[in-house]
């Protein structure tokens, strides 16, 4: 029984069509393409907004082959209504294959109709709903036809003739996916993997327990190798087979990879698959060693054979690399620990093989992984027992890497690479409206006040508490925004009715109601979702009793990008709804080749460090090296871009190194070491930057250099010139932030929901990322209050303004006269914008484009922009700013300095107060003007204002101009050194605060 893939279309509707008919109207039908494959519409007769309500289905492919394909809509006049004599086009839509989704996750979205060619005169908007839908196809079996049993043959039958039952049989069943049929042989091969390479004489029973019973217990052979490095005088193994060919690892490099932004680094990778004919009824284990290593394997499996299927990675980087590798069989006396890197002492030798590390082959990463042979174990109490196994030189972009025992890192199984995917975030919507049937529950209802209460998971809102209305039913119409992830099938929306009463101020919950999330509508823009009612129960009674109901409109707001970073260094734009995602514009790789000179982080003198790449909903997380100062990962990540102004984030941390085995737990939290951010528009297309970054980590303790990460970045356009630089004049949030924007507050506390469901699903992954990780990743302390921060924003705008403080001082030393020859030019410069005014706009952007010209040979050419300690004001710090930063809510502080720094806070209240007073007086001196406050001033202005108009209309506005402009400019010579009579007329208008108290 195999499944289909089709691709369903629902027409729902149009709206403000355009009159093609030739009576002021329209009959419209829809025809839609998709996959070669045409379906048409009824026609809805003389209606501008028609409503079609049908279900179209496409057959679609594999989806390799779906993705990229478009599909086209069309609307229509039909020609045989109305005069008309042929079908009018009434508007079109195309769109991509990669923005459908599965049943379940539709929603209804109305796509403006666009125009087919550039003089047509289109209208309006179709609501449609897209998605994917998988169904079951039962296989159609044909009956056998009986057949009378074959008479017994008296003579053989002639070569080359079959019986007749088998010509006719009928022909094997087509099935539905054609992969399934691939796979079948190679799954009947491995249910017997030894019918081919088993021994075609195997030992008999009585040799084998003759060869058990020989096995020396007391001692441990070693495996001697002649000095000359090409005859191994050990235990030989299984001669290759010599079809295959490689190249000698030391006389060529490695093959180029993917991973070409790091640096490569060789490993001897050993994979042991299983063993058979051992004299032994126990686990045995496998011990490598090479290089100075030595690691012992798992317990072998027991089935029909001895089955490890582990693979061990040794680097070969090291200068101690040795050329020999050394593969035994032991058998553990006693299985107490199984640590690999204990100690094989007191087990029993079973037997080994030899290897010369010049002659194991290299694998090229393209080809297919490197197939295992049996080799014949020598030595120890094996005389006929095989090991089957596969060894070969790689890089780290061996598919076999991630998985591999690893010697950087401690065999520790959750410090392997991984990528993770945050959860999909959808805004749910309640808005809560009414309440009815609740009067029975109330006890003194006159003192009472009502306010509903709604949970999802650890997130609770409340309404506004109201009374009664006259009719009983209380009235909020309020919206509660909660944050939820997908799958919906975790949590319930939970209501309650609570009363409180005003004399005794104790809170009673009267009734509650609870909603599926499975069961809540999805939606994509600002359209009215129908409301419901629920009803309510009673909290303490298993059974359901009528409690009341509530009015409530529920959706998800798909439109919305739910913000889990902060608004600065955010690395995704993109709304939750799939629909509404536009194609990326292209990638961005980053290669993390490592750190050097790191503090130590443990007592033990050495760090265990990881790096965790964040961008979009994709984290990744590299293996983490052990016990080294200057770890290197050479791991290269890609990432797909869609918007340039988004931030990668890349930070390192210290791992626990306590964990040995998946079932452990680490108690101890993972420490920070540093963070670096690299925002995608400073890239340059194709080029590749390889910089070092200081690792700068602010604590308590104060600013600390942890030490250096080398990194590669380099992003890759996808899209042409055009439409890359057309996205910079898009909105960088989704359409539903501008239609229906949600609150600074409300977008806070949705963040922080946000942060901590993001946690919590990336704590569960296997290895897990701790939730400090997550925190530190996504900033989700970043706006906590720092006096440090306050001063550097300062510092910031003051350096913002610093060119208009420049421009002022420039225009007082120009009508100062202490550049005559500049004062001259800039006299003529006003001639002649007085004279030609087109010239100001046209002067303006010409000396704006010079001076961008000329910083661009200023530009950052090579290295790529950090945190920089003196902006952040982190070279000098207080102490106790410091400490406060670093405070927790509520603060732990002694009350002395908690006083202390309330104290000053209030000081710098003072002064803020001080400059607000004094933007409010100048705003009302300009409103008393005209206000009649201080009748005389009222009377003067006026009376100016009089003259200057009537001046003005007599007068060429030329003249004025210039007039105006040589008495600005005039020489100091002529100017009074006191303030000016309309600065002096303007301090003296009355303001507000001699009113104040």
């Amino acid at each position: 029984m195999g499944t289909v893939r089709k691709l369903v279309v629902e027409v729902i509707e149009a709206r403000n069509l355009l009159p093609k008919d030739g009576h002021g109207t329209s009959s419209p039908y829809v025809l839609v393409d998709f996959y070669g494959q045409r379906r048409k519409t009824r026609t809805v007769t003389r209606d501008l907004s028609p409503q079609w309500n049908e279900m179209l289905e496409f057959n679609v492919g594999k989806p390799s082959d779906v993705f990229g394909d478009m599909l086209e809509l069309d609307v229509y006049h039909d020609k045989s209504i109305g005069p008309t004599t042929r079908n009018n086009f009434l508007g079109r839509i195309r769109l991509s294959a990669t923005q459908f989704v599965k049943k379940g996750e539709e929603a209804l979205i109305y796509y403006p109709l666009e125009k087919k060619y550039w003089f047509s005169w289109i209208s309006g908007e179709i609501g449609l709903k897209i998605y994917f839908v998988e169904q079951l196809v039962v296989p159609q079996i044909k009956a056998e036809p009986k057949q009378a049993p074959p008479a017994e043959p008296t003579e053989a039958a002639p070569e080359g003739e079959k019986p007749n039952s088998i010509e006719e049989e009928p022909p094997a069943q087509v099935v539905e996916n054609p992969t399934t049929v691939e796979a079948e042989p190679p799954a009947k091969e491995a249910e017997n993997p030894t019918s081919v390479l088993m021994d075609p004489h195997p030992p008999q029973d009585d040799e084998f327990t003759q060869v058990k019973r020989s096995v020396s217990l007391g001692s441990i052979p070693e495996v001697k190798v002649s000095n000359n490095i090409n005859i191994v005088t050990g235990p030989r193994p299984i001669s290759r087979a010599s079809s295959v060919i490689f190249s000698d690892a030391g006389s060529g490099p490695i093959e180029p990879s993917s991973f070409d932004l790091v640096e490569k680094m060789h490993y001897l990778f050993v994979r042991v698959v299983k063993a058979r004919s051992l004299p032994t009824a126990g686990c045995p284990v496998v011990k490598i060693v090479v290089s100075g290593s030595h690691v012992v394997s798992k317990p072998a499996r027991k089935t029909v054979l001895f089955e490890w299927d582990q693979t061990f990675a040794f680097g070969r980087d090291a200068p101690d690399s040795s050329s020999l590798l050394e593969v035994s069989v032991w058998d553990p006396s006693s299985a107490k620990s199984f640590d690999p890197t204990s100690d094989v002492a007191g087990h029993v030798f079973l037997g080994g093989i030899c290897f010369d590390v010049s002659e194991i082959p290299l694998r090229d990463p393209p080809d297919s992984p490197l197939a295992p042979q049996w080799y014949r174990l020598e030595g120890g109490g094996a005389h006929r027992g095989d090991l089957m196994l596969a060894t070969w030189v790689g890089t780290q972009a061996d598919d076999s890497f991630p998985e591999a025992w690893k010697t950087d890192t401690a065999g520790n199984p959750a410090s392997k690479s991984t990528v993770y995917q945050s959860p999909k975030l959808w805004y749910l919507r309640s808005s809560v409206i009414e309440a009815q049937d609740i009067s029975h529950l109330t006890h003194n209802s006159k003192e009472s006040s009502y306010h509903i209460k709604a949970q999802l998971g650890f997130q609770v809102q409340k309404t506004k508490s109201i009374t009664t209305t006259s009719t009983g039913s209380p009235s909020w119409n309020e919206d509660l925004v909660f944050v939820a992830a997908e799958p919906f099938t975790e949590h319930c929306l939970l209501f309650f009715l609570i009363e409180t009463d005003r004399t005794a101020k104790d809170q009673t919950v009267l009734a509650f109601a609870s909603i599926p999330l499975t069961t809540i509508e999805r939606r994509v823009d600002d359209r009215k979702v129908a409301s419901r009612w629920f009803t309510f129960e009673d909290p303490n009674e298993e059974k359901r009793i009528y409690k009341g109901r509530v009015h409530l409109r529920l959706c998800f707001d798909g439109g919305y990008h739910v913000m889990d970073e902060a608004a600065h260094v955010c690395s995704d734009y993109r709304p939750t709804a799939r629909q509404l995602w536009k194609a990326p514009i292209g990638t961005v790789e980053l290669g993390i080749i490592g750190c050097k000179n790191l503090l130590p982080m443990k007592g033990k003198g050495s760090t265990d460090a990881y790096a965790v790449a964040k961008y979009g909903n994709k984290w990744v997380r590299t293996r983490t090296i052990s016990d080294s100062l200057e770890p290197r990962w050479n791991e290269q990540y890609t990432w797909r871009v869609y918007d340039p102004s988004t931030v990668l984030t890349i930070g390192v941390f210290d791992g626990c190194s306590e964990v040995v085995f998946e079932s452990d737990e680490c108690m101890r939290p993972d420490f920070r070491i540093g963070k670096v951010r690299v925002r995608i528009s400073t890239l340059t297309t194709g080029k590749v930057y390889k910089n070092t970054f200081p690792l700068l980590l602010l604590s308590q303790a104060g600013l600390k250099k942890m030490g250096e990460i080398e990194l590669a970045v380099r992003f890759i356009r996808a899209t042409p010139t055009l439409d890359f630089l057309h996205v910079y004049s898009q909105p960088l949030l989704p359409m539903m932030h501008h239609v229906k924007p949600l609150g600074m507050v409300q977008q806070d506390s949705l963040r922080i929901a946000a942060v901590k469901i993001v946690a919590s699903h990336l704590t569960r992954s296997e290895p897990p990322l701790r939730s400090e990780v997550v925190t530190y990743m996504l900033d989700a302390d970043s706006h906590s209050f720092s006096m440090r921060k306050v001063r550097a924003n300062w510092f910031r705008i003051i350096n913002v303004i610093a060119g208009v403080i420049d421009i002022v001082k420039w225009v007082d030393d120009t009508r100062g006269w202490k550049n005559p020859t500049a004062t001259l030019l800039v006299h003529a410069l006003l001639v002649m914008l007085v004279w030609f005014p087109d010239l100001i706009i046209p002067t303006f952007a010409f000396y704006v484009f010079v001076i961008g010209a000329w910083n661009y040979r200023f530009r950052s050419r090579d290295t790529l922009p950090h945190f920089d300690r003196k902006i952040s004001l982190a070279e000098s710090l207080d102490r106790d700013e410091l400490d406060e930063e670093f405070d927790a809510l509520p603060c732990t502080r002694p009350n002395e300095l908690v006083r202390a720094r309330y104290d000053k806070l209030r000081m710098l209240g003072a002064r803020v107060q001080t400059i607000l007073g004094d933007f409010a007086t100048q705003g009302e001196r300009v409103q008393a003007l005209v206000t009649w406050r201080d009748p005389r001033a009222t009377g003067i202005f006026i009376g100016l204002c009089f003259v200057v108009a009537f001046i003005l209309y007599l007068v060429p506005s030329k003249m004025v101009s210039m007039a105006f402009g040589f008495y600005y400019l005039r020489h100091p010579i002529f100017r009074d050194r006191m303030p000016s009579p309309a600065l002096n007329f303007f301090r003296r208008l009355p303001s507000l605060s001699d009113r104040m108290l």
